[in-house]
């Protein structure tokens, strides 16, 4: 982080300023990915004035990084038009799109406006991979197509690439890609349960030899010796910090304007169709009572080895139950990365000892009876 942005964002926690906003224009998309967390389908979008007003609200209200996603922002007609306005309020935005529908003139556009960066997820180098976790048959290829066009244009393109079971040999030949094409590449290895709680495609997350492996390469994580040291618990000042910007500097607005912490962070705290977005932001009882929690709220994270260290995400935690709780799949990549459990993966290990301890015993007990 630069000086001028860690400036920024002390500023805008001291003033209470929503800096960042992520705005998703719509849900639906023309992809089905295996492991997307979204329903599909429209249940009533906001319209173009809905959303024109609410940029102006976010724009009165101190937001500066703004991020444009979806499902497939160019599902919607007025994109361009939401765009436009978005730039006349001097957002630095950033874009999340699959590319698909990018050709030239929607490439010279957007070189036009000004955009800071494109977001394309790219899950395989390897066509059949990338389009099974799709299921859009052609859609490598005309993704990368619009990185192509995209890049021709001088425009910063971060080639995003989710690990799954699916696709867990292929971080490598996403991340040449990226090279060959001059994107940033980044490697997202935690799949999101669905927003509304079901944990299903949690199973697409790849197992602990797989994380061990991505926190050992070099080439991903840097000093591999320093980023995998042995975490020394938290100290007094670690227990004061805030777990990530969600609610703080930051905050979600779905296309139906419902305003959450985070998009990995579904807690309901307002719509904007009924009240303005500031109020939502100031006032809210959902984001004050997500903006008290530290690190020294949490029972377990609070004397975990790990807490000052881990990754753990807020929103995770709160779609297992609990926000001041543990997040299981950071605890996971806390251990892949340091080989030491933390004490939830400790609390759980003892739970499913006992539980399978207790099914041999009365398996045991069946055997006698009979």
């Amino acid at each position: 982080m630069s000086a001028l942005i860690g400036e920024m964002v002390t500023k805008a926690l001291k003033l209470n300023i929503p800096l960042s906003v992520h705005l998703d224009l719509t849900y639906r998309c023309n992809e089905r990915c295996i492991h997307c967390y979204l329903d599909h389908h429209d249940h009533g979008e906001m319209t173009t004035v809905e959303i024109k007003d609410l940029l102006d609200q976010m724009a009165d209200a101190g937001v500066f990084y703004l991020t444009i996603s979806g499902g497939e922002i160019m599902m919607r007609r007025d994109f361009f038009e939401i765009l436009e306005h978005a730039r006349k309020r001097t957002f630095c935005i950033k874009l999340k799109t699959n590319g698909i529908l990018i050709r030239s003139n929607e490439a010279d556009r957007i070189k036009a406006l000004g955009v800071e960066s494109v977001q394309i997820s790219i899950y395989s180098h390897i066509p059949d991979v990338h389009d099974a976790i799709t299921k859009l048959p052609g859609s490598l290829a005309d993704s990368i197509e619009a990185i192509r066009r995209l890049r021709a244009h001088g425009i910063h393109v971060i080639i995003a690439n989710v690990l799954m079971v699916k696709n867990a040999s292929d971080y490598e030949g996403v991340k040449a890609l990226a090279a060959e094409l001059g994107a940033q590449f980044m490697l997202d290895p935690t799949v999101t349960p669905m927003m509304d709680g079901d944990r299903g495609i949690l199973n697409l997350n790849v197992d602990e030899a797989a994380l061990r492996e991505v926190f050992r390469n070099e080439g991903l994580v840097g000093n591999v010796e320093e980023f995998c040291a042995p975490p020394k618990g938290p100290n007094e000042s670690d227990l004061d910090m805030l777990p990530c910007s969600a609610g703080h500097t930051a905050c979600y607005v779905s296309p139906y304007g419902d305003v959450y912490p985070c998009v990995q962070f579904p807690l309901p705290s307002g719509n904007v169709r009924s009240t303005r977005f500031v109020d939502i932001w100031r006032n809210s009882p959902e984001l004050n009572e997500v903006r008290s929690i530290t690190l020294r709220d949490m029972p377990s994270c609070s004397v975990c080895t790990h807490g000052g260290t881990c990754t753990r995400c807020p929103g995770l935690a709160y779609l297992e139950g609990n926000m001041r709780g543990p997040s299981s799949q950071d605890c996971e990549k806390s251990y892949a990365r340091t080989g030491i459990p933390s004490e939830n993966l400790k609390k759980r290990r003892a739970a499913s000892f006992s539980s399978s301890h207790l099914v041999q015993i009365q398996g045991l007990q069946s055997s006698v009876a009979i």
